[in-house]
C-alpha cells in the first residue's frame, strides 16, 4: 500500500500534507532540518525581502487568550545571506521561500534571486499585518495582487504560492485575482490585525501598537476563508492559521486545503505537532476508510 497522506501542490510532491508557516524557525538551514526531521512534509521559510531589515523594538510578541499577537516588522538577513547559508547541503524536505517586496518589480527580483539559487517553490507575502508600504496594504487591492504576481510569473518556473490577508471583505477576490495572473497556488491565512493594551500603563503592549493575531482563536476565521476560495478557483490551497491537532487539520482539508501550515502550535505543543498531526490524520482516514489524503480535500463541499 502507498503512503495515503502524500499529496501534491502545483507540482511539488509532498510526504504528508503538513508545512512548516512562514515566520517559525524559518531562518537557518539547522532550524530548518530540524523541522523536516520532526515530520513536516515541507519548510517555508522566514519572509525575506532583497535587503537585510532589522524589524520592530521590543517588545514585538506577546501570548493573548487563545494565541499569540506579534508585530515583528519583517527582520531578516536578506535573500542572498539566508540563501547562501541553504546552499551549503540541501534540506531533507522541500523549501518554499517567503519574500516580500514594496512594489511589482521588487518582487519580481526577489523571486529571480531566489529561484536562481535552486529553491523548490516562492510564498509571496502580500498580507503581513503590520508592515508600512508593504504586506496588506499591498495585498488588499486585486489589481495590485494581479500586477505582482504577473511580474514574479514572467521571470520564474518554480510553484508560485500568493499568501493571503484575511483583513479584508472579501478574500475570494484576491485568490481569482491571483489564480488568473499565474498562481500555482493560494496560502490562506496570514494573521488577523489585532491589539493588546496593558491597562495598568494604559499603552498598546506591542512596540508597533497594531499586530497579528496566530493561534487557535482564528482557525475558524482561516477555515472560513479556505471554504470560501476552494468555491472560486481551481489551483490547489494551503491552510494556514490555528493548526494546533490532526482535527483542526481535518476541518482545513476537508474545507478544501491540499495541504496545512503549523507555526503557532510549534511554540505551545513543540516540534512533536507535525508527527502527532500526520498520524491523527493517518488513523482518520484509515477509520474511515479513504485510501488517500486526496480523497477528502474539499470533502465539506460534496457531504
Amino acid at each position: 500500500m502507498g503512503n495515503i497522506l502524500e499529496t501534491d501542490l502545483a507540482g511539488l510532491k509532498l510526504d504528508n500534507p503538513t508545512m512548516l508557516a512562514a515566520g517559525v524557525l524559518g531562518l537557518s538551514r539547522k532550524s530548518l532540518m530540524r523541522v523536516g526531521n520532526a515530520g513536516a512534509g515541507a519548510v517555508v521559510s522566514k519572509s525575506l525581502g532583497i535587503e537585510p531589515r532589522h524589524g520592530y523594538e521590543n517588545p514585538t510578541l506577546v501570548q493573548v487568550e487563545g494565541g499569540i499577537l506579534n508585530a515583528m516588522g519583517l527582520p531578516n538577513p536578506g535573500i542572498r545571506t539566508f540563501m547562501q547559508e541553504i546552499a551549503e547541503s540541501r534540506l531533507n524536505v522541500p523549501l518554499i521561500v517567503s519574500l516580500y517586496a514594496f512594489s511589482p518589480r521588487e518582487f519580481a527580483t526577489a523571486a529571480h534571486k531566489a529561484s536562481a539559487m535552486g529553491v523548490d517553490g516562492l510564498e509571496l507575502n502580500v498580507s503581513c499585518p503590520h508592515t508600512i508600504g508593504t504586506g496588506q496594504e499591498i495585498g488588499r487591492d486585486p489589481e495590485r495582487i494581479k500586477n505582482i504576481v504577473e511580474s514574479a510569473r514572467k521571470v520564474v518556473d518554480v510553484p508560485l504560492f500568493v499568501k493571503l490577508t484575511p483583513n479584508v471583505t472579501d478574500i475570494v477576490e484576491l485568490a481569482e485575482a491571483a489564480e488568473r495572473a499565474g498562481a500555482d497556488g493560494i496560502t490562506a491565512i496570514n494573521t488577523v490585525k489585532a491589539m493588546a493594551i496593558d491597562i495598568e500603563t494604559s499603552k498598546p503592549i506591542l512596540s508597533n501598537r497594531i499586530g497579528g493575531l496566530s493561534g487557535s482563536a482564528i482557525r475558524p476565521i482561516a477555515v472560513r476563508c479556505v471554504y470560501e476560495i476552494y468555491q472560486a478557483v481551481k489551483i490547489p490551497i494551503i491552510g494556514c492559521g490555528g493548526v494546533d491537532s490532526w482535527q483542526a487539520a481535518v476541518q482545513f482539508i476537508q474545507a478544501g486545503a491540499s495541504a496545512v501550515q503549523i507555526g503557532t502550535a510549534i511554540a505551545t505543543k513543540g516540534l512533536s505537532i507535525f508527527r502527532n498531526v500526520n498520524e491523527g490524520v493517518e488513523g482518520f482516514l484509515n477509520r474511515k476508510g479513504y485510501g488517500s489524503v486526496k480523497e477528502i480535500v474539499g470533502l465539506s463541499h460534496r457531504s
